[in-house]
């Protein structure tokens, strides 16, 4: 696959949280990031999302008495799933897995969500009520992207909604699947089912390196 001025790979949220021995481990999340980063050298543009919670994030269970991790709730936007606390601000959690810092040393931006606590936020274009921008859509623009390229965790939640959103806006969407781990099996599927309904491409990480 040829790359080119007009591609731009999206890194989304390579936190210690998510990865192994995090609040929120993705199962192989660490194992990707050597692979983020031969990836990386293949873009003149990479952007990095970053989750970056308040302690009092809605979508922590912790501040729903009774709740449960995993469990959802109803909220002014709709369905929201709680979670364990996570990528709490300026905590090792939030922070970007040490073995990612070549990609870092690259990106162009880094875009941090989920920094309102009423609102969650799994895309890296909009928080969860879908109409609060974070800005990157208008960053990428400016940038002249017209296609992204999209790695990182997790493959069923920020993964996905960034893509679809990616989309949504215009840009055409490219998910680097085995540079990308999911919560889930079951959500995983749902995700593969909105990307082929959304016409989002999947292709493996050998197609560019």
């Amino acid at each position: 696959m040829i790359l080119g001025p007009a591609d731009a790979l999206l890194v989304i949220d390579p936190q210690n949280d998510f990865c192994e021995g995090g609040a929120l481990a993705v199962r192989g999340g660490a194992g990707i990031m050597p692979l983020i980063n031969q990836l990386s050298e293949r873009f003149a543009k990479v952007i990095v999302t970053q989750d970056w919670h308040t302690p009092d994030q809605i979508s922590f269970a912790s501040n729903h008495p009774g709740a449960a991790p995993f469990t959802e709730i109803e909220v002014a936007y709709g369905r929201q799933m709680l979670w364990p606390d996570h990528c709490l601000q300026g905590s090792v959690g939030a922070d970007f897995h040490p073995e990612v810092k070549p990609t870092l040393d690259r990106a162009v931006a880094v875009i941090r969500k989920g920094y309102n606590p009423a609102v969650d936020s799994y895309s890296g274009f909009f928080e969860n009520d879908h109409r609060t921008p974070t800005g990157l859509a208008g960053l990428l623009r400016d940038l002249g992207v017209k296609r992204v390229f999209l790695a990182g965790l997790a493959l069923d939640y920020c993964v996905r909604f960034t893509a679809e959103d990616a989309v949504r806006e215009g840009f055409e969407a490219v998910v680097i699947a085995d540079a990308s781990r999911a919560i889930a099996p079951q959500t995983e599927s749902a995700a593969r089912d909105s990307f082929r309904a959304l016409g989002v491409t999947e292709i493996v990480a050998d197609r560019l390196i």
